[in-house]
């Protein structure tokens, strides 16, 4: 074989190796790139999330105690649960994006973030139906009740943020 043609090949072989080396190279740079927009997305997703289930823990906690009190000013109460309806709602919005967003066992989290919710809602329903009957046989009942519920939402949502954080990759 020629000089020539021995140049002429090393050059064809080099060229493939270095253009092969790029579409590696660019494909795993890509990937990265999508895998950073994902987690960027999911990240957005959770916060507002969480973001929402304050908002709406907050009113949840002004109800109940406005409702702990021996003579609860029901007008103030029900302006009170009306909020509470309306921040539980943009909750249930941010939640579907979670469920949307996954990964599925995240999805699993949130709902038991929900369930906890609902039953400690059942609880402040009941006690505000009781308020408003003028009935107290079982407000002190209720509101241990609430307070027990409350402790089990709070480590709900504790759980769904350590989830949280485990899927967008910020375990620390």
């Amino acid at each position: 074989m020629d000089a020539g043609l021995a140049a002429l090949l090393g050059a064809a072989v080099g060229s493939v190796a270095t253009l092969g080396a790029a579409i590696v190279s660019g494909r795993t740079q890509a990937r990265a790139q999508h895998d950073q927009w994902r987690r960027q997305h999911r990240r957005d997703a959770y916060a507002r999330y969480l973001s929402a289930l304050h908002d709406r823990d907050i009113a949840m906690d002004a109800i109940l105690d406005a409702l702990r009190s021996d003579d609860p000013d029901l007008p103030d109460v029900d302006e009170k649960i009306r909020r509470f309806i309306a921040l539980a709602r943009e909750v249930h919005r941010a939640a579907e994006v979670v469920i949307l967003e996954g990964p599925a066992a995240l999805a699993d989290v949130a709902e038991r973030v929900t369930h906890a919710s609902s039953d400690l809602s059942r609880v402040m329903r009941r006690l505000a139906e009781n308020a408003h009957k003028g009935d107290t046989t079982r407000k002190a009942e209720d509101a241990a009740l609430a307070d027990e519920r409350e402790r089990i939402l709070y480590q709900a949502v504790k759980d769904f943020r350590l989830a949280a954080r485990s899927v967008i990759g910020n375990t620390n």
